[in-house]
């Protein structure tokens, strides 16, 4: 118990040590990466790619990844195509070329 009631009070002053001492959030600098003004997501144009190619085909999009192939960037889509009669689905890979 008296243990307990140490470390209460050791939090207690840390808080009021912090609480006195901490400056507020609007007198902080507000500093901004050094990033080029054109940012391309790469990983969101491969989902939308792949959504459409598994519209395209009738299936469900499992995976759209982008990945550099021969120093182009290009989008590997994974479709998932219903199979017949009661089979499995079939597993598509689709490779698109991002442009």
């Amino acid at each position: 118990m008296k243990q307990v009631l140490k470390f209460a009070r050791l939090l207690v002053a840390l808080g009021a040590a912090v609480s006195s001492v901490s400056t507020p959030a609007s007198a902080l600098p507000l500093v901004s990466p050094n990033a080029p003004g054109n940012v391309v997501y790469v990983a969101d144009d491969c989902y939308a790619i792949g959504m459409q190619q598994a519209r395209q085909v009738g299936g469900q999009l499992a995976k759209a990844t982008p990945e550099t192939r021969g120093g182009r960037t290009v989008c590997v889509i994974v479709v998932l195509v219903p199979g017949r009669d009661g089979e499995r689905p079939r597993r598509n890979e689709i490779v698109v070329p991002l442009n």
